[in-house]
Protein backbone atom coordinates (compact mmCIF):
# COMPACT_ATOMS: atom_id res chain seq x y z
CA UNK A 1 0.00 0.00 0.00
CA UNK A 2 1.91 3.10 -1.19
CA UNK A 3 -0.64 5.63 0.16
CA UNK A 4 -2.75 6.02 3.28
CA UNK A 5 -4.95 8.61 4.96
CA UNK A 6 -6.90 9.09 8.15
CA UNK A 7 -9.37 11.62 9.53
CA UNK A 8 -10.33 12.20 13.15
CA UNK A 9 -13.10 14.47 14.40
CA UNK A 10 -12.27 13.97 18.07
CA UNK A 11 -12.37 17.39 19.80
CA UNK A 12 -9.43 16.58 22.09
CA UNK A 13 -6.23 17.26 20.15
CA UNK A 14 -4.07 14.55 21.73
CA UNK A 15 -6.66 11.84 21.09
CA UNK A 16 -7.33 13.00 17.53
CA UNK A 17 -3.58 13.03 16.83
CA UNK A 18 -3.16 9.53 18.20
CA UNK A 19 -6.07 8.24 16.09
CA UNK A 20 -4.74 9.54 12.77
CA UNK A 21 -1.10 8.68 13.45
CA UNK A 22 -1.98 5.13 14.46
CA UNK A 23 -4.33 4.57 11.52
CA UNK A 24 -1.79 5.76 8.95
CA UNK A 25 1.05 3.78 10.56
CA UNK A 26 -1.06 0.62 10.45
CA UNK A 27 -1.96 1.18 6.80
CA UNK A 28 1.38 2.22 5.31
CA UNK A 29 4.02 1.49 7.94
CA UNK A 30 6.86 3.81 8.99
CA UNK A 31 9.11 5.95 6.79
CA UNK A 32 6.72 7.30 4.13
CA UNK A 33 8.32 9.84 1.83
CA UNK A 34 5.62 12.49 2.09
CA UNK A 35 3.10 13.37 4.79
CA UNK A 36 0.44 16.09 4.58
CA UNK A 37 -1.17 17.26 7.85
CA UNK A 38 -4.19 19.58 7.83
CA UNK A 39 -6.13 20.65 10.91
CA UNK A 40 -9.13 22.88 11.49
CA UNK A 41 -8.90 26.02 13.60
CA UNK A 42 -9.88 24.18 16.79
CA UNK A 43 -6.53 22.37 16.73
CA UNK A 44 -4.40 25.18 15.28
CA UNK A 45 -2.95 26.23 18.62
CA UNK A 46 -1.43 22.79 19.12
CA UNK A 47 -0.10 22.38 15.58
CA UNK A 48 3.54 22.12 16.68
CA UNK A 49 2.68 19.23 19.02
CA UNK A 50 0.55 17.53 16.35
CA UNK A 51 3.37 17.69 13.80
CA UNK A 52 5.96 16.53 16.32
CA UNK A 53 3.89 13.52 17.38
CA UNK A 54 2.94 12.41 13.86
CA UNK A 55 6.53 12.84 12.66
CA UNK A 56 7.85 10.79 15.57
CA UNK A 57 5.40 7.97 14.79
CA UNK A 58 5.72 7.93 10.98
CA UNK A 59 9.27 9.32 10.53
CA UNK A 60 8.66 10.76 7.05
CA UNK A 61 11.17 12.44 4.76
CA UNK A 62 8.97 15.48 4.12
CA UNK A 63 6.05 17.05 5.98
CA UNK A 64 3.69 19.68 4.59
CA UNK A 65 0.61 21.09 6.27
CA UNK A 66 -1.43 23.95 7.65
CA UNK A 67 -4.40 25.01 9.70
CA UNK A 68 -7.50 25.54 7.55
CA UNK A 69 -11.14 26.47 7.84
CA UNK A 70 -12.13 22.93 6.82
CA UNK A 71 -10.35 19.68 5.93
CA UNK A 72 -11.10 16.63 3.81
CA UNK A 73 -10.70 12.87 4.07
CA UNK A 74 -12.11 9.80 2.36
CA UNK A 75 -15.76 10.61 1.66
CA UNK A 76 -15.76 13.43 4.23
CA UNK A 77 -15.47 17.19 4.33
CA UNK A 78 -15.34 18.51 7.88
CA UNK A 79 -16.37 22.15 7.78
CA UNK A 80 -15.38 24.46 10.63
CA UNK A 81 -15.55 21.82 13.38
CA UNK A 82 -12.64 20.01 15.07
CA UNK A 83 -10.77 17.66 12.75
CA UNK A 84 -7.29 16.44 11.85
CA UNK A 85 -6.57 14.95 8.43
CA UNK A 86 -3.35 13.10 7.59
CA UNK A 87 -2.29 11.78 4.19
CA UNK A 88 0.92 9.85 3.52
CA UNK A 89 2.57 8.37 0.47
CA UNK A 90 5.68 6.83 -1.00
CA UNK A 91 6.46 9.08 -3.94
CA UNK A 92 10.18 8.88 -4.63
CA UNK A 93 12.55 11.85 -4.80
CA UNK A 94 11.29 15.06 -3.25
CA UNK A 95 12.43 18.31 -1.68
CA UNK A 96 10.87 20.61 0.91
CA UNK A 97 10.80 24.35 0.19
CA UNK A 98 9.93 27.44 2.21
CA UNK A 99 9.48 30.55 0.07
CA UNK A 100 9.50 34.22 1.01
CA UNK A 101 8.52 37.17 -1.20
CA UNK A 102 10.03 40.66 -1.24
CA UNK A 103 8.50 43.52 -3.21
CA UNK A 104 11.16 45.45 -5.14
CA UNK A 105 11.34 49.15 -5.97
CA UNK A 106 9.97 48.58 -9.48
CA UNK A 107 6.89 46.86 -8.00
CA UNK A 108 8.03 43.39 -9.06
CA UNK A 109 8.67 40.52 -6.66
CA UNK A 110 11.79 38.66 -5.62
CA UNK A 111 11.21 35.10 -4.45
CA UNK A 112 13.70 33.51 -2.10
CA UNK A 113 14.00 29.92 -0.95
CA UNK A 114 13.97 27.97 -4.20
CA UNK A 115 16.47 25.08 -3.89
CA UNK A 116 19.27 25.15 -6.44
CA UNK A 117 20.61 22.87 -7.64
CA UNK A 118 18.14 20.01 -7.30
CA UNK A 119 19.34 16.43 -7.46
CA UNK A 120 16.27 15.40 -9.48
CA UNK A 121 13.91 16.90 -12.06
CA UNK A 122 10.62 17.84 -10.36
CA UNK A 123 7.31 17.24 -12.11
CA UNK A 124 4.91 18.66 -9.50
CA UNK A 125 4.98 21.24 -6.73
CA UNK A 126 2.41 20.87 -3.94
CA UNK A 127 2.15 24.36 -2.48
CA UNK A 128 0.45 26.05 0.47
CA UNK A 129 0.62 29.84 0.79
CA UNK A 130 -0.34 32.56 3.25
CA UNK A 131 -2.53 34.98 1.22
CA UNK A 132 -1.65 37.93 3.46
CA UNK A 133 2.12 37.82 2.91
CA UNK A 134 2.70 35.89 -0.30
CA UNK A 135 1.64 36.99 -3.83
CA UNK A 136 0.57 33.64 -5.17
CA UNK A 137 -0.45 34.91 -8.63
CA UNK A 138 2.98 36.45 -9.20
CA UNK A 139 4.70 33.33 -7.87
CA UNK A 140 2.78 31.03 -10.19
CA UNK A 141 3.87 33.18 -13.15
CA UNK A 142 7.44 33.08 -11.85
CA UNK A 143 7.36 29.28 -11.64
CA UNK A 144 6.03 29.03 -15.21
CA UNK A 145 9.01 31.10 -16.39
CA UNK A 146 11.60 29.39 -14.20
CA UNK A 147 10.39 25.80 -14.58
CA UNK A 148 8.18 25.45 -17.69
CA UNK A 149 6.03 22.34 -17.50
CA UNK A 150 6.19 22.05 -13.70
CA UNK A 151 2.63 21.56 -12.44
CA UNK A 152 1.68 23.48 -9.30
CA UNK A 153 -1.26 22.29 -7.23
CA UNK A 154 -2.40 23.57 -3.84
CA UNK A 155 -3.91 26.76 -2.51
CA UNK A 156 -3.99 29.73 -0.18
CA UNK A 157 -4.55 28.48 3.34
CA UNK A 158 -7.78 29.50 5.04
CA UNK A 159 -7.11 29.11 8.74
CA UNK A 160 -6.24 32.72 9.57
CA UNK A 161 -8.46 35.77 9.51
CA UNK A 162 -5.66 38.32 9.10
CA UNK A 163 -1.88 38.80 8.77
CA UNK A 164 -0.02 36.53 11.17
CA UNK A 165 -3.07 34.34 11.72
CA UNK A 166 -2.20 31.51 9.37
CA UNK A 167 -0.05 28.53 10.30
CA UNK A 168 2.00 26.68 7.70
CA UNK A 169 3.96 23.48 8.25
CA UNK A 170 7.17 22.47 6.49
CA UNK A 171 9.26 19.72 8.00
CA UNK A 172 9.42 20.32 11.73
CA UNK A 173 8.74 24.06 11.43
CA UNK A 174 5.47 25.96 11.82
CA UNK A 175 5.45 29.35 10.07
CA UNK A 176 2.99 32.25 9.95
CA UNK A 177 3.98 33.79 6.60
CA UNK A 178 5.31 33.01 3.14
CA UNK A 179 4.65 29.76 1.32
CA UNK A 180 5.68 26.16 1.84
CA UNK A 181 5.75 23.28 -0.56
CA UNK A 182 7.15 19.95 -1.63
CA UNK A 183 8.73 19.35 -5.03
CA UNK A 184 8.13 15.81 -6.28
CA UNK A 185 10.13 14.00 -8.97
CA UNK A 186 9.35 11.19 -11.38
CA UNK A 187 9.08 8.43 -8.77
CA UNK A 188 5.30 8.51 -8.99
CA UNK A 189 2.78 9.45 -11.68
CA UNK A 190 0.79 12.58 -10.79
CA UNK A 191 -2.20 13.79 -12.80
CA UNK A 192 -3.84 17.11 -11.99
CA UNK A 193 -7.57 17.75 -12.25
CA UNK A 194 -8.99 21.27 -12.03
CA UNK A 195 -12.77 21.53 -11.78
CA UNK A 196 -13.82 25.18 -11.98
CA UNK A 197 -17.47 24.51 -11.19
CA UNK A 198 -18.73 25.79 -14.53
CA UNK A 199 -20.12 24.63 -17.83
CA UNK A 200 -19.84 26.49 -21.13
CA UNK A 201 -22.86 27.61 -23.12
CA UNK A 202 -23.31 29.26 -26.49
CA UNK A 203 -20.51 29.32 -29.05
CA UNK A 204 -16.75 29.73 -28.92
CA UNK A 205 -16.05 33.24 -30.22
CA UNK A 206 -13.06 35.43 -31.01
CA UNK A 207 -12.27 38.68 -29.18
CA UNK A 208 -11.92 41.34 -31.87
CA UNK A 209 -11.24 44.38 -29.67
CA UNK A 210 -9.80 44.43 -26.15
CA UNK A 211 -7.57 46.41 -23.82
CA UNK A 212 -6.05 44.56 -20.87
CA UNK A 213 -9.03 43.18 -18.93
CA UNK A 214 -11.73 45.03 -20.89
CA UNK A 215 -13.41 43.30 -23.83
CA UNK A 216 -14.95 45.80 -26.25
CA UNK A 217 -15.92 43.55 -29.16
CA UNK A 218 -16.52 39.85 -29.66
CA UNK A 219 -16.91 38.50 -33.20
CA UNK A 220 -17.20 42.07 -34.46
CA UNK A 221 -20.09 43.16 -32.24
CA UNK A 222 -20.17 44.92 -28.86
CA UNK A 223 -19.21 42.47 -26.12
CA UNK A 224 -22.31 43.17 -24.01
CA UNK A 225 -24.61 42.65 -26.96
CA UNK A 226 -22.86 39.39 -27.80
CA UNK A 227 -23.06 38.20 -24.19
CA UNK A 228 -26.80 38.88 -24.02
CA UNK A 229 -27.35 36.94 -27.26
CA UNK A 230 -25.34 33.98 -25.95
CA UNK A 231 -27.33 33.96 -22.70
CA UNK A 232 -30.68 34.05 -24.48
CA UNK A 233 -29.76 31.32 -26.97
CA UNK A 234 -27.73 29.09 -24.66
CA UNK A 235 -29.62 29.05 -21.35
CA UNK A 236 -33.12 28.18 -20.20
CA UNK A 237 -35.40 30.56 -18.24
CA UNK A 238 -34.48 29.04 -14.89
CA UNK A 239 -30.76 29.28 -15.61
CA UNK A 240 -31.10 32.88 -16.75
CA UNK A 241 -32.94 33.74 -13.54
CA UNK A 242 -30.13 32.15 -11.52
CA UNK A 243 -27.46 34.35 -13.08
CA UNK A 244 -28.42 37.18 -10.71
CA UNK A 245 -27.20 35.14 -7.74
CA UNK A 246 -24.38 33.14 -9.36
CA UNK A 247 -22.86 35.88 -11.53
CA UNK A 248 -21.53 36.08 -15.09
CA UNK A 249 -18.42 34.22 -16.20
CA UNK A 250 -16.16 34.16 -19.25
CA UNK A 251 -13.85 31.31 -20.16
CA UNK A 252 -10.67 32.06 -22.11
CA UNK A 253 -9.19 29.23 -24.16
CA UNK A 254 -5.64 28.80 -22.85
CA UNK A 255 -4.28 26.67 -25.70
CA UNK A 256 -5.53 27.77 -29.12
CA UNK A 257 -4.19 24.58 -30.71
CA UNK A 258 -6.74 22.34 -28.98
CA UNK A 259 -9.00 20.92 -31.72
CA UNK A 260 -12.13 20.33 -29.64
CA UNK A 261 -11.94 22.38 -26.43
CA UNK A 262 -13.72 20.97 -23.39
CA UNK A 263 -14.41 22.17 -19.86
CA UNK A 264 -10.82 21.75 -18.76
CA UNK A 265 -9.39 23.91 -21.56
CA UNK A 266 -10.97 27.25 -20.58
CA UNK A 267 -9.68 29.50 -17.81
CA UNK A 268 -12.88 30.80 -16.18
CA UNK A 269 -12.96 34.32 -14.82
CA UNK A 270 -15.72 36.54 -13.40
CA UNK A 271 -17.35 39.44 -15.21
CA UNK A 272 -16.58 42.36 -12.89
CA UNK A 273 -18.10 45.26 -14.80
CA UNK A 274 -20.34 46.30 -17.68
CA UNK A 275 -20.46 49.63 -19.54
CA UNK A 276 -23.86 49.92 -21.17
CA UNK A 277 -22.79 53.02 -23.07
CA UNK A 278 -19.90 51.42 -24.94
CA UNK A 279 -21.05 47.79 -24.66
CA UNK A 280 -17.75 46.83 -22.99
CA UNK A 281 -17.39 43.96 -20.54
CA UNK A 282 -14.63 43.84 -17.91
CA UNK A 283 -13.30 40.58 -16.47
CA UNK A 284 -10.76 39.86 -13.71
CA UNK A 285 -8.09 38.66 -16.17
CA UNK A 286 -6.24 40.22 -19.09
CA UNK A 287 -7.79 39.08 -22.38
CA UNK A 288 -5.61 39.52 -25.46
CA UNK A 289 -6.91 40.50 -28.88
CA UNK A 290 -7.67 37.34 -30.84
CA UNK A 291 -8.40 35.23 -27.75
CA UNK A 292 -11.06 32.56 -28.03
CA UNK A 293 -13.70 32.91 -25.33
CA UNK A 294 -16.89 31.18 -24.32
CA UNK A 295 -19.42 32.26 -21.73
CA UNK A 296 -19.86 29.98 -18.71
CA UNK A 297 -22.51 29.24 -16.10
CA UNK A 298 -21.60 28.46 -12.50
CA UNK A 299 -24.17 26.81 -10.22
CA UNK A 300 -24.58 23.68 -8.14
CA UNK A 301 -25.68 21.49 -11.04
CA UNK A 302 -22.89 22.70 -13.33
CA UNK A 303 -20.26 22.17 -10.63
CA UNK A 304 -21.54 18.66 -9.93
CA UNK A 305 -21.66 17.61 -13.57
CA UNK A 306 -18.26 19.07 -14.40
CA UNK A 307 -16.51 17.32 -11.50
CA UNK A 308 -18.06 13.97 -12.39
CA UNK A 309 -17.12 14.43 -16.05
CA UNK A 310 -13.51 15.21 -15.20
CA UNK A 311 -13.11 12.31 -12.75
CA UNK A 312 -15.13 9.61 -14.51
CA UNK A 313 -12.24 8.26 -16.59
CA UNK A 314 -9.46 8.74 -14.01
CA UNK A 315 -7.71 6.26 -11.78
CA UNK A 316 -5.52 6.89 -8.75
CA UNK A 317 -3.99 5.27 -5.68
CA UNK A 318 -4.07 8.43 -3.59
CA UNK A 319 -5.38 12.00 -3.93
CA UNK A 320 -4.64 15.40 -2.46
CA UNK A 321 -7.58 17.80 -2.85
CA UNK A 322 -7.74 21.57 -2.48
CA UNK A 323 -11.35 22.69 -2.74
CA UNK A 324 -12.61 26.24 -2.42
CA UNK A 325 -14.13 27.35 0.86
CA UNK A 326 -16.98 28.70 -1.31
CA UNK A 327 -17.87 25.14 -2.25
CA UNK A 328 -18.89 22.55 0.35
CA UNK A 329 -22.30 23.25 1.87
CA UNK A 330 -22.03 26.87 0.73
CA UNK A 331 -22.55 25.68 -2.84
CA UNK A 332 -24.07 22.20 -2.63
CA UNK A 333 -27.26 21.08 -0.94
CA UNK A 334 -25.49 17.96 0.37
CA UNK A 335 -22.48 17.74 2.63
CA UNK A 336 -19.16 16.16 1.58
CA UNK A 337 -19.90 16.73 -2.11
CA UNK A 338 -16.41 16.81 -3.64
CA UNK A 339 -15.02 14.07 -1.37
CA UNK A 340 -17.99 11.79 -2.05
CA UNK A 341 -17.88 12.45 -5.78
CA UNK A 342 -14.23 11.46 -5.80
CA UNK A 343 -15.04 8.34 -3.76
CA UNK A 344 -17.85 7.32 -6.12
CA UNK A 345 -15.96 7.95 -9.37
CA UNK A 346 -12.31 7.09 -8.65
CA UNK A 347 -12.84 4.91 -5.58
CA UNK A 348 -12.45 4.99 -1.78
CA UNK A 349 -8.75 5.74 -2.05
CA UNK A 350 -6.63 7.64 0.49
CA UNK A 351 -7.59 11.31 0.40
CA UNK A 352 -6.24 14.34 2.22
CA UNK A 353 -6.38 18.09 1.82
CA UNK A 354 -8.25 21.21 2.81
CA UNK A 355 -10.63 24.01 1.90
CA UNK A 356 -8.56 26.82 0.41
CA UNK A 357 -9.01 30.57 -0.11
CA UNK A 358 -7.89 30.40 -3.74
CA UNK A 359 -6.85 27.17 -5.43
CA UNK A 360 -3.84 26.51 -7.65
CA UNK A 361 -3.84 24.17 -10.63
CA UNK A 362 -2.86 23.97 -14.30
CA UNK A 363 -5.17 24.70 -17.21
CA UNK A 364 -3.96 24.16 -20.78
CA UNK A 365 -0.39 23.53 -19.65
CA UNK A 366 -0.09 26.70 -17.53
CA UNK A 367 -0.55 27.21 -13.81
CA UNK A 368 -3.25 29.55 -12.51
CA UNK A 369 -4.92 30.63 -9.28
CA UNK A 370 -8.67 29.94 -9.27
CA UNK A 371 -11.82 30.57 -7.24
CA UNK A 372 -14.73 28.19 -6.51
CA UNK A 373 -12.53 25.39 -7.84
CA UNK A 374 -11.63 21.87 -6.79
CA UNK A 375 -7.97 21.33 -7.66
CA UNK A 376 -6.68 17.79 -7.20
CA UNK A 377 -3.44 15.86 -7.55
CA UNK A 378 -4.08 12.20 -8.42
CA UNK A 379 -1.14 9.95 -7.48
CA UNK A 380 -0.57 6.60 -9.18
CA UNK A 381 2.01 4.12 -7.95
CA UNK A 382 4.44 2.97 -10.61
Amino acid sequence: MPFASALSEHPITALATGEVAGAVLEAIGPYPDFVVITVTRSHAGALEDIVSTISAVLQPLAVLGCAAESVVGVGREVEETPAISVWAGRVGPLAQIAMVATRLADDTWHFGGWPEPLSFEPTTLVLLADPFTFPIDAFVEWVDEKRPGLNVVGGNVSGGRGPGGNRLVIGDRVLSSGAVGVLIGAGVDIETVVSQGCRPYGQALTVTKADRNIIFEVAGQPALECMVEQIKSGLGPGEIAGIESSGLFVGRLVDDYVDEPGNGDYLVRSVVGIDRTTGAVAVDEHVALGSTIRFHLRDESSAHDELIGLLATRSADGVLAFTCNGRGTRLFDVADHDARTLEHTVGPIPLGGLFAAGEIGPIGGKNFVHNFTASMALFRDR
